[in-house]
């Protein structure tokens, strides 16, 4: 089951486009991973289908509904965006970035209610945050400063959590709290968590759904087992890839890979740009 479909999309920064044409369906209370190398659409991907960035052509339907027609308010109790490297104002503490979530709930001057409370209040316990709920931002470190914007998005109640290379910056330790975070918030409350990843054994660890591209387009979708393949990665990284298994969860794991030379990196895939049906 699909909630979000986008067909034949193409968007960009200027009159060229950066994704072109695209079909794509985001598998309903999973994990979606996005992968691919710099440049090759994942940010602007994630930006359109949330409705940051407009669409130059083909449609995004969520519920069977334009959603360059729903009201700016109304999306925003669908659906939330972390993007990449957030920032805020200074001296904001923990507490206040994450009563910003209840902004689309709210009426009239915009006063928090005991509700708002409640809601922004369980927010913060699930992520782990409700010792910083005083303390500023910049006080906190980057895996903090994660659950925080996390937080935020809990108290937004949305059903769709999208998130921009959320593991940057960010050491191994906090990047696994992060995703182990996202992971149970998917499992214990069936959200659908839509990622853009670099790591790829992240991507395989934590999806349930993966999205290859390359130039823009959709080189493959489908499970960790049916993306994380040596054609697959070869086609998008240029790379010659070992694929084994992950001793813990059995999913499929790049042990070791090099570089191909004396081909061309920059020639057009040529797979079928439409997801693998079957997986969704």
């Amino acid at each position: 089951m699909s909630r979000l479909q986008a067909t034949g999309l193409s968007a960009g920064y200027t009159e060229t486009p950066i994704i072109n044409h695209l079909d794509l369906s985001i598998p309903d209370k999973k994990v979606t991973a996005i992968i691919g190398s710099n440049g090759c659409g994942k940010s602007t991907l994630l930006k359109t289908l949330t409705r940051i960035l407009p669409h130059s052509a083909g449609s995004i339907l969520l519920d069977g509904e334009h959603i360059a027609k729903r009201n700016t308010k109304a999306l925003a109790k669908d659906m939330a965006i972390l993007p990449q490297s957030p920032e805020t104002t200074g001296g904001l503490t923990a507490g206040e970035l994450v009563s910003y979530g209840r902004f689309p709930h709210q009426r009239g001057f915009g006063r928090l209610t005991a509700k708002d409370r409640m809601i922004i209040g369980r927010a913060m316990e699930q992520t782990g945050t409700l010792d910083y709920n005083c303390r500023p931002l910049d006080a906190l470190s980057g895996g903090q400063r994660q659950r925080v914007w996390i937080a935020m998005a809990l108290a937004q109640e949305t059903d769709m959590i999208f998130l921009d290379e959320p593991t940057t910056y960010l050491d191994l330790a906090h990047q696994l709290e992060v995703l182990e975070l996202l992971q149970h918030l998917n499992e214990t409350e069936e959200r659908t968590i839509v990622m853009v990843l670099h790591d790829l054994n992240h991507a395989s660890r934590f999806a349930d759904h993966i999205v290859a591209m390359k130039n823009g387009c959709i080189v493959k979708t489908g499970t960790p087992d049916e993306v994380i393949e040596h054609v697959v990665l070869k086609e998008v990284f240029h790379i010659d890839a070992m694929i084994g298994r992950d001793p813990r969860t059995q999913k499929p794991m790049c042990m070791t890979y090099h570089l191909l030379k004396g081909e061309n990196t920059n020639e057009k895939h040529t797979t079928h740009n439409r997801p693998v049906t079957g997986h969704a």
